[in-house]
């Protein structure tokens, strides 16, 4: 024992192998605390076991052993030690038996006895307990019966209500049945029937009101028009008394008013009611015509906004409502096709427009948001444009001024409606200027026509007046002044024709019809001054130029006619400056305004006199053609007849007659006297120039072929008739022989053959101061050839040759210098 503790005392130092077990000793320690404790998972603790070494299993069973032995010597242990208590234990236990037994049967035997003294008293509680439970029951079905019944008589309202129609307040019943009543009595199968009843109610509901407004939106359709003609009605007779009180206050100008539905000028709270400002004139209630609201009944639109206001579907509801508008506005809109035809058709177009509008004015204004004022803005502006393009398109086909008049007063009224609704119209203004030319075009042609009937029922001769009264009628229907004329005594002519004064009038009612247009227009008066002007500038320049000028072109006008309008035209240019003056004091813009529209009427009839002028040159020339085509020239006789040929004669006379109707052309001043001298002038020129030149044409005609000296002699005759008529001066004015000299060409050509003087006519030729200066070699040339084959045919010249056969040789000498002389020309 002592060597053990001297051994223990002083251990050896321990080998590598202690040291290995001793750690190993440790691992399988901590395993094995690990494996005994209950909350760690076995699975780790296992692998790391096999995980390990290759002997690890082995040595781990052989620890294991070891362990439960350890442990098993450890329970013996403790049991060793507690057995004696454990004995000592059940001893008492089984003393304490006997005595349980006892005391148990002195429980059941105080029980039993305690059970059969107690029957009776259970009877009587049980019978107090199912009267209570009775009572209990009746109350509480009193209590339950005192719920449902609210329930039963709000349904039973909700269906009274449904039968009589009041389906705003069926709504706020099924409101109050959801919310209040049902929900307490949920739990009973009729009140589950009731809720799911209630949603079908509500679409019925709905139906219903729905198809009333169907009805509405039928019902304003149909009373539109007659809506839009009170609308309309009310709006002429507010204007016509704004206007009447404008005039005798002396303003030209009012402020328009915004009409309501019955009738009177209203003004729009914030709250979307309509304020009435004639609401307390009661004694014109009985005139009071008809109102929309008494040709709409607009509650169906109202009880179905509430409708589905109360059903949370509003917006369904107004875009419905916007949708069906929209679709009655495009169908409004829509004319028919024969609407030009007359103005009813016009006047049921705008009625059922300002119908609409109205009525969706109504509905802005006593809703609240069903239309805003974007939609209806919208709407004015889709109906202002379909409106404008189909008045474009129908009034382009009206040709009567009455029926375009009738329509521009329509648009007036129509626009000053609906303007007075608070809808902008300036375009519908903009486009009154497009239908002002239509009917200005419609006025030009309705006033040719009467220019037309003037000119063919006028007799182109001076007014003849017999009294001082037929004077003064006259005056008063042209201005005519001429103090010569005013001096001579009854009975007298005046120069113009009856076309004047007529002509005259009917621009005078073409600037009255003009201004007619002009009227409501709301445009100051020089607008309405630039206007007419510029619209009789059309009929003077355009219209009653053409019916001038179509008139001086008509085969049956002559030479006479053609002075008298040249006449006619003078005067109606005179007149002018009245017809300024006229517009003047209608609209009361003074001529000298910086932006007055001038009259063209000044250049209109000179172009007219210029015309008239050249046409009477044409005819002049015309006449003389055609008594050209009545010579009868027998180009091979051997002498004249001693005398000129009759056609010439006739034609002189002609022109002798036709010379004195130019005295008659007015020379009341010296700026007319001068123009009527030039015209005759140089109409007498013209005359005699044309008249020479087609006697020229004759003699050299390509298809004469032969000319006798005789003939020559003849046409000399002729030839001094016609300067015989140029020196008696047909036509006063002319300066010495200017006349004459029309006939100058001829006089020297024939003076050339008549005298035979070729030796001065080919010494002088090119000469300034040559007797024969006007003598063409061409021409002599071709004249004498003609003569010569005559000479050849007819033996003209065999006295000649018999006599003095240089005759002969001197021709055929003369030929040769005038061939050689036009081929110097040509060359």
């Amino acid at each position: 024992m002592d060597t053990d503790r001297l051994h223990a005392a002083l251990p050896e130092p321990p080998s590598q192998n202690e040291e290995d077990n001793k750690g190993e000793e440790k691992i399988f320690g901590n395993i094995f605390a690990e494996l005994e404790s209950v909350d760690l998972p076995l699975g780790t603790t296992l692998r790391s076991i096999y995980d390990d070494q290759p002997n690890a299993h082995k040595r781990f069973m052989e620890k294991l052993d070891t362990r439960i032995r350890n442990h098993d010597r450890e329970i013996e242990k403790m049991c060793n030690f507690h057995h004696q208590g454990f004995v000592d234990a059940i001893t008492e236990l089984l003393k304490v038996r006997a005595d349980a037994e006892k005391l148990m049967g002195q429980v059941t035997d105080t029980n039993r006895r305690l059970q059969e003294a107690g029957k009776e008293v259970t009877a009587q509680t049980e019978e107090v307990i199912r009267c209570r439970i009775q009572q209990r029951n009746m109350a509480t079905t009193v209590e339950k019966l005192q719920l449902c019944i609210p329930v039963l008589e709000m349904y039973s309202k909700l269906k009274e209500q449904l039968t009589s129609k009041r389906y705003y307040a069926a709504l706020k019943t099924m409101e109050q049945l959801e919310k209040v009543y049902i929900p307490r009595v949920s739990q009973y199968r009729f009140c589950q029937i009731m809720a799911e009843n209630l949603p079908k109610l509500r679409e019925e509901i709905k139906d219903v009101s729905m198809s009333d407004l169907k009805d509405f939106l039928e019902s304003i359709r149909k009373h539109s028009d007659k809506v839009g003609e009170t609308a309309i009605r009310q709006a002429q007779q507010h204007r016509t008394f704004i206007s009447t009180v404008a005039k005798q206050a002396g303003l030209d100008h009012y402020t328009k008013p915004l009409f309501s539905l019955k009738g009177r000028a209203h003004s729009h709270m914030p709250n979307g009611l309509l304020m009435d400002d004639g609401a307390g004139d009661e004694e014109d209630a009985d005139d009071e015509i008809l109102t929309a609201q008494d040709l709409v009944d607009f509650s169906p639109v109202y009880r179905c906004l509430h409708i589905y206001t109360v059903l949370g579907d509003r917006e369904t509801f107004e875009n419905y409502y916007r949708k069906q508008r929209k679709k009655q506005a495009r169908l409004v809109l829509q004319p028919q096709a024969n609407m030009h035809e007359t103005v009813e058709g016009y006047r049921r177009y705008f009625n059922q427009i300002v119908g609409f509008f109205v009525v969706e004015d109504h509905v802005l204004h006593a809703t609240q948001g069903l239309v805003t004022r974007a939609f209806t803005d919208e709407l004015w502006n889709m109906a202002l444009s379909k409106i404008i393009a189909v008045l474009r398109t129908h009034s382009s086909y009206c040709d009567d001024p009455d029926l375009v008049l009738e329509l521009k007063n329509l648009i007036v009224i129509f626009a000053d409606t609906l303007q007075g609704y608070g809808f902008p119209v300036s375009r519908l203004f903009d486009l009154l200027f497009e239908v002002r030319d239509q009917y200005n075009e419609t006025l030009l042609k309705k006033w040719a026509l009467v220019f037309r009937e003037i000119f063919e029922t006028d007799n182109y001769s001076p007014i003849p007046v017999e009294t001082e009264e037929e004077y003064k009628v006259v005056v008063s229907r042209f201005p005519f002044h001429d103090a010569e004329i005013e001096k001579q005594s009854f009975p007298k002519k005046l120069p113009m024709s009856q076309s004047v004064p007529q002509i005259y009038s009917q621009v005078k009612e073409f600037i009255y019809a003009s201004l007619k247009f002009s009227e409501s227009l709301h445009r100051s008066s020089t607008e309405i001054d630039d206007m007419l002007r510029k619209s009789t500038n059309l009929l003077l320049t355009r219209t009653l130029s053409s019916c001038l000028q179509n008139l001086i072109k008509k085969p049956h006008i002559g030479l006479t006619e053609l002075v008298q309008i040249i006449i006619n035209t003078t005067h109606l240019e005179q007149a002018c400056r009245y017809l300024e003056e006229f517009i003047t004091n209608i609209t009361n813009v003074s001529p000298e305004t910086v932006h007055t529209t001038r009259l063209y009427g000044l250049s209109t009839f000179k172009d007219a006199r210029h015309a008239a002028e050249g046409e009477i040159y044409t005819k002049l020339n015309q006449k003389i053609d055609e008594f050209i085509q009545l010579a009868d020239y027998e180009w091979c006789m051997a002498e004249s007849d001693g005398r000129a040929s009759g056609y010439l004669m006739d034609l002189i006379n002609f022109l002798r007659s036709t010379f004195q109707v130019f005295t008659h052309l007015p020379k009341n001043n010296n700026d007319h006297a001068s123009m009527s001298g030039k015209v005759a002038q140089t109409a007498c020129m013209s005359a005699c120039k044309h008249l020479s030149t087609s006697l020229m044409q004759m003699l050299l005609d390509s298809e004469l072929k032969q000319i006798s000296m005789g003939a020559i002699q003849q046409f000399n005759l002729d030839v001094m008739q016609c300067e015989l008529f140029a020196s008696s001066e047909p036509v006063p004015g002319f300066q010495g022989d200017t006349l004459q000299l029309a006939f100058i060409d001829l006089r020297q050509l024939l003076d050339l053959f008549m005298v035979w003087d070729w030796s001065t006519y080919l010494a002088d030729y090119g000469q300034p101061n040559s007797k024969y200066l006007r003598v063409n070699p061409a021409t002599a040339l071709a004249l004498l050839e003609k003569m010569k084959d005559t000479s050849k045919k007819n033996n003209i010249f065999s006295q000649f040759r018999k006599n003095d056969r240089d005759k002969q040789k001197l021709v055929e000498t003369v030929v040769k210098q005038l061939r050689s002389l036009v081929n110097g020309m040509s060359s």
